[in-house]
């Protein structure tokens, strides 16, 4: 089993057919996990890896390639989503005020092997 963290989800990243479960943490946020985890970040995004250091003292490593997340049974996917913070054009960094106003929310994607019928293609 592998857990990674990364600021996204991509279909790529989840096998052609399996079950996903979602929980979105709430109450507490999982530092160890988040440290301990395959970091699949973007280098380009440093303003936010700042931001949640700035906000939760959580240190992520950055790589300088993200891998190629390719999870299977068992593996869990920690998502950091951020809204209330600005696209930053003309800087590089994000005020504390802006942090501060943020939300910052993470969810937990599970994955399990398939557990449903494939579905038969459609005549169109």
């Amino acid at each position: 089993m592998k857990k990674y963290f990364g600021f996204a989800v991509a279909d790529s990243m989840f096998p052609e057919n399996c079950t996903m479960k979602k929980k979105t943490i709430k109450g507490f946020i999982p530092k160890a996990e988040i440290e301990s985890a395959i970091s699949c970040v973007n280098p380009s995004h440093q303003a936010t890896i700042d931001a949640l250091h700035n906000r939760y003292g959580i240190q992520v490593v950055v790589p300088d390639v993200p891998p190629k997340v390719s999870l299977n049974d068992g593996d869990e996917l920690i998502v950091m989503s951020v809204r209330g913070l600005p696209r930053l054009t003309d800087r590089h960094e994000y005020t504390q005020q802006e942090i501060d106003s943020a939300t910052f929310t993470f969810s937990v994607y599970t994955i399990g092997a398939a557990k449903f019928a494939q579905r038969e293609a459609c005549n169109v």
